[in-house]
């Protein structure tokens, strides 16, 4: 197989999947896989967003609303704040910290990424402030569709809280 279609390969399979990544997979260098990325761009065979610190790639036909969720899908806070509140509904700050086990700030971090790109929402209920996925169909699909080993976990824990009462 040529180092094109391994590209185009690793990438459909991961979509999102950054740089460093890519290299760890394939064991490619950094310059041939710089190549080797430039030429897919410029054939237009893959996305690429690119930031300051970060450059992700996506195979065609993800759109920027997919893109962002699979971009938080990808990080390990923000994916576990995204299944909890799936299982949950809507929680306050105080219960997602406890239930994702990460420092306040590291939460609050999350969840204000997860608020501007419009994947939660915060509400006040009853003088609290609670989170919620806005929609749900759409998280569970990109879940499904991209992360499936995600509700696998999640329904095991559900059955672990299940037989331990």
């Amino acid at each position: 197989m040529d180092r094109a279609t391994q590209l185009i390969q690793v990438i459909e399979k991961n979509p999102g999947i950054q740089f460093s990544e890519i290299m760890r997979e394939t064991g490619m260098k950094n310059g041939v896989l710089s190549h080797y990325t430039r030429k897919l761009e410029e054939s237009g065979t893959v996305q690429i967003e690119r930031t300051p610190r970060v450059t992700r790639f996506y195979p065609l036909g993800i759109n920027k609303k997919e893109s962002i969720l699979i971009k938080n899908l990808r990080q390990e806070t923000p994916k576990n704040i995204l299944v909890i509140l799936l299982e949950q509904g809507s929680l306050t700050f105080n219960e997602i910290t406890e239930r994702v086990k990460r420092s306040p700030a590291t939460v609050s971090i999350n969840l204000t990424q997860l608020i501007q790109d419009e994947i939660i929402e915060s509400k006040f209920v009853n003088t609290k402030r609670t989170f919620q996925i806005i929609d749900k169909e759409t998280v569970q699909s990109a879940i499904s569709k991209y992360h499936p080993d995600v509700m696998d976990r999640s329904a095991d824990r559900v059955a672990d809280i299940f037989s331990s009462l």
